[in-house]
Formats: structure tokens, C-alpha cells, sequence
């Protein structure tokens, strides 16, 4: 059964449901959960997308992400796509800020904030969704993202000035 996608206006209330090749991305907003992964030295875990994605492939993200379903809340969505996409279980995330997001495609993403001390290569990547991830201490993502910012997905800026701010 294919998926339907929530809808929202532009303060965030639904709206309906689309399949996800019949939203319009430069007129409807849907919904959007993603996950900021810390360790206890700091470092962040960021994901890297597969080259196969319609949207922003091979680029740098956050830990997991996912578009919210028919049915779903937008923790219900963030810990349904951390078990899936990294095999992350058994963490509790705490709400964060919720973005509204007008570019390149228009969405409301809600942040969910998790600790964990897994080692990188303990993740499991979801191979339909996610080529790697890795920890990445903070100074070097915030620079790496000036200086190679088409590595990362858009919501990367936001991300950064919003947590990784000293």
C-alpha cells in the first residue's frame, strides 16, 4: 500500500495526505522529524544519504530522518526512522525546536535530540536510505559546512546555528 504523506498549511495544522510524487513541493508543506545525535565527548553523528535518493543524494544529514505518515506524531515518525535507517533502539530523544523550512522544498521539521555512545561502526544503516554515518566532532562540521556546504542536506545551516552555537 503506498504511503501517504501529512499535509500542513503554513502554520503547521494538517490539511490532508498525499502520495509523496504528488506533493508539491513549492506549494505544499508536509511534515518532517530528524534527529540530533550527540555522544558524550560531543561529537555529533551525522548520516550520509545514498546516491539512489530523489532528494539531495549523497549528501550530509543528520543522524535519521523522515517524512511524517498518515497516522503518525512527530516522535511516533522519529523513533519509527532512527530503529529503521540506523538501527538506533532503546534511546529516549527529548523534543527540540520545530523549523519551518521555505527552500528548496516547503516543510516543517521537528528536532528530536538523543545522546549515545555507540560506536559508528555499530550503526545499522538502512541500505535503501543511508551509505554511512559517522561521528564528527563540532568545530569540524561547522567548519567543514562553510567550506563544503553542497555536501550537506539544507536543513544542515539551520541545524548548526541553532545547536552548535557556544
Amino acid at each position: 500500500m503506498p504511503e501517504l504523506y501529512q499535509i500542513v498549511d503554513a502554520q503547521d495544522n494538517p490539511v490532508g495526505f498525499k502520495l509523496r510524487n504528488d506533493i508539491d513541493s513549492t506549494q505544499d508543506y508536509f511534515r518532517v522529524s530528524a534527529l540530533w545525535l550527540t555522544n558524550s565527548i560531543g561529537q555529533i553523528l551525522i548520516a550520509q544519504r545514498v546516491l539512489t535518493k530523489d532528494n539531495d543524494p549523497g549528501k550530509w544529514g543528520p543522524a535519521a530522518a523522515g517524512t511524517v505518515e498518515k497516522g503518525e506524531t512527530y516522535a511516533v515518525n522519529m523513533y519509527k526512522e532512527a530503529e529503521e535507517e540506523i538501527g538506533l533502539q532503546g534511546i529516549t530523544f527529548s523534543p527540540g525546536p520545530k523549523m519551518r523550512v521555505e527552500t528548496p522544498r516547503r516543510y516543517f521539521v521537528q528536532w528530536f535530540f538523543g545522546k549515545s555512545d555507540m560506536d559508528a561502526t555499530d550503526f545499522k544503516p538502512q541500505p535503501s536510505e543511508v551509505a554511512q554515518v559517522k561521528w564528527i566532532d563540532r568545530q569540524i562540521l561547522i567548519r567543514d559546512l562553510v567550506e563544503t556546504p553542497e555536501m550537506y542536506v539544507p536543513t544542515m545551516p539551520l541545524a548548526i546555528s541553532e545547536f552548535c552555537v557556544e
